[in-house]
């Protein structure tokens, strides 16, 4: 099995629901020297730090009892904004040549949420879509968990 090659140049994208970081490969495809273009990070508290609501409740028509209607993870609805506006930014990026390929790195959901959102030019550029959290990792771990990844 091949391993992946992060070409010179190309962007990756190490992202979960609260935390962006944009890396640019300035080394080759055989030794990975990823810099930082940039980072965005929202703060996101807990649902039950966000909501003061209890869930509502409806009527069935199937008899006399009530029956409880689910409440919103408002947490969730955060992140998934968050991977839309990474999205955005990659679709402009895309769209302005500011990058040949991306790698995305993210945990299935958040990927998830950005490969809906992003624009047939950015889906194209996508060489590579890793299911993983490496957020809280450095630099150089992300180097080598790239290096060693296989396609």
């Amino acid at each position: 099995m091949a391993t992946l090659k992060v070409h010179y140049g190309a962007w990756v994208l190490v992202g979960d629901g609260k935390k962006a970081l944009f890396l640019h490969n300035d080394g080759d495809h055989e030794i990975l020297n990823l810099r930082r273009l940039d980072v965005e990070q929202q703060t996101n508290p807990a649902t039950r730090d966000q909501g003061s609501d209890a869930p509502g409740r409806g009527h069935s028509h199937a008899g006399p009892r009530g029956t409880a209607m689910g409440g919103t993870d408002f947490h969730q609805v955060e992140e998934d904004r968050f991977a839309a506006h990474v999205a955005k930014r990659i679709n402009a990026s895309a769209h302005e040549n500011g990058f040949k390929e991306i790698v995305i790195v993210a945990p299935p959901k958040c990927l998830a949420e950005i490969r809906k959102d992003l624009s047939a030019e950015a889906q194209k550029r996508v060489v590579c879509e890793i299911p993983k959290d490496y957020t809280h990792h450095p630099i150089p771990e992300i180097e080598k968990l790239l290096a060693a990844h296989a396609v």
